[in-house]
């Protein structure tokens, strides 16, 4: 468990039921030894640069945690610096639920789901909406992603963890579907072709 992930996640009422259930000492030993894991390291960017969609978590003025999923192109999360990220806010319902939360408040939460290779990973952080900047807005827009940018969200990283991949389920995206379907095709094309000989 990374350092600052953990020094943040495991807040009082958490020692005390990993105290309960036998983790805690495990989970102590890996804050004190483990990498601040605060940064963007080399295999993280990769991760970040293929996923088209995550999961934004904020904090209601009256303590709820609120999720919203937000799409886009793979790699429209991008990374700004190494402890920076930052996405385009597409106009979607126009709720404005997250966007509402974090003028109250910046803690944030980012989840990234990667269902094919059974691989997810938590995020937590401060985030700041981005509407005034040229240059950060045109850091983080796609031009040839059809949708309107409203804002830039800026999120920074105070602390990442690999999540276990048990109990993920493997699913595969409609494109990734499609790639195994003409590949299917291809072969059953072939066997026949064979065939015939």
């Amino acid at each position: 468990m990374p350092r600052q992930f953990g020094t943040i996640a495991f807040t009082p009422a958490v020692k005390a039921m990993q105290e309960k259930m036998g983790s805690r000492e495990n989970y102590e030993r890996f804050v004190e030894k483990g990498a601040d894991n605060n940064t963007v390291t080399p295999e993280l960017a990769q991760f970040i640069s293929a996923m088209d969609g995550f999961y934004l978590g904020t904090v209601t003025s009256n303590g709820y945690p609120y999720i919203q999923f937000r799409g886009g192109k793979a790699g429209f999360l991008k990374i700004l610096n190494p402890r920076t990220l930052g996405f385009a806010d597409f106009r979607g319902n126009v709720q404005y639920i997250s966007v509402g939360n974090l003028s109250e408040s910046d803690r944030a939460f980012l989840f990234l789901m990667d269902y094919r290779n059974r691989r997810r990973l938590k995020i937590l952080g401060r985030a700041r909406i981005v509407e005034d900047d040229p240059a950060i807005i045109e850091q983080v827009q796609d031009r040839d992603y059809n949708a309107t940018v409203e804002r830039a969200i800026v999120f920074e990283i105070e602390g990442w963890d690999w999540n276990c991949p048990q109990h993920i389920p493997i699913r595969y995206s409609e494109a990734e579907m499609e790639i195994a379907q003409a590949k299917i095709r291809e072969l059953e094309t072939l066997l026949a072709e064979r065939g015939k000989q």
